[in-house]
């Protein structure tokens, strides 16, 4: 049987979903809920439409281009681990690039779309997205490149929604992605000990030991887990967000009690289960939090002030 008239074909389908699987897109559920938690707060609540969508826009994209030039980087060696020599079957090196580019000139079209801070810090993101995947040829804290990659979300958001980054809110946001990027790539890269010392690639747990990569990612959690406290207190949320925070508290626990398991499905429910529950948890408590009624929190010469929930900036 054929495809009716003007009816999508099938191999055009299985290509775009072989593309979003060799580019991960699932993965960006990491990333995307920092940016929007950082927007909700800057703005008191949803933005305008406009820069709701190019923020989207500008996350998707990026997110796109890295991944694809992290595939186009590391085609040789991803044919060769067996835990990725099924993504050269997903498509080919020079559609990967070709993706990357046209992500690339998305990404720079949106930042332009939203305001002079955005555009000029473009570059800054552009480095740090594509040269996170070099970084594993002479270093073994790529992951903490990765994760600096990642804090530049949150960043873009505040930045497109206000205009300037005088607050301390979106670093201290940034740094809390910085925090837990960090630890769930050491989570992760504990699959690939073996195939990077062989292929001479550079990494902490190749070149630690997995215990030695468990333990700092554990700390490098507490202190996501500290930083998110800090952020919430300063922004001055509600009590959505601090059983957001309970909860959060309870997925990264559960995240490192799977990752010393030996079995590669366990690790990655650690790795995409759960983080992906952190990032869920932390948008909703802060969405509903910029919601939440006003109440006085303040005592200043004798009077009572009502600040709303979204916070001092």
């Amino acid at each position: 049987m054929t495809s009716p008239p003007g009816g999508p074909r099938p191999g055009l389908v299985r290509h775009l979903f072989g593309t979003l699987e060799l580019i991960k897109f699932s993965h960006s559920v990491f990333a995307l809920p920092f940016a929007l938690s950082a927007m909700l707060v800057a703005a008191h609540g949803v933005p305008d439409l406009w820069t709701l969508f190019w923020i989207l826009w500008c996350l998707v994209s990026a997110r796109t281009a890295a991944m694809a030039f992290n595939r186009w980087a590391d085609w040789d060696y991803d044919t060769f681990n067996p835990r990725t020599k099924r993504r050269s079957q997903l498509g080919t090196r020079r559609s990967t690039m070709a993706l990357c580019i046209l992500a690339l000139a998305a990404f720079v079209f949106g930042s332009a779309q939203l305001n002079f801070l955005t555009l000029a810090l473009c570059p800054v993101a552009c480095v740090l997205i594509l040269g996170y995947s070099l970084t594993k040829r002479f270093t073994a804290y790529t992951h903490a490149v990765l994760g600096l990659a990642l804090a530049a979300a949150p960043m873009g958001a505040w930045a497109a929604t206000t205009g300037d980054l005088h607050s301390p809110l979106p670093w201290l946001l940034a740094a809390a992605v910085w925090c837990w990027v960090f630890g769930f790539d050491l989570i992760y890269a504990t699959q690939d000990v073996e195939f990077d010392r062989q292929a001479r690639l550079h990494s902490y747990p190749a070149r630690h030991g997995v215990a030695a990569a468990l333990r700092l990612a554990l700390i490098l959690h507490f202190l996501t887990w500290l930083i998110l406290l800090a952020f919430g207190w300063l922004a001055l949320l509600s009590l959505p967000y601090w059983v957001a925070m309970g909860l959060i508290f309870i997925a990264l626990i559960f995240e490192h009690i799977l990752s010393r398991s030996s079995d590669l499905a366990r690790v990655n429910v650690a790795f995409f289960n759960m983080n992906a529950l952190v990032g869920l948890f932390l948008v909703i408590g802060v969405g509903i939090s910029i919601y939440w009624p006003r109440h006085p929190i303040l005592l200043m010469n004798g009077h009572l002030l009502f600040v709303p929930t979204g916070g001092i900036h």
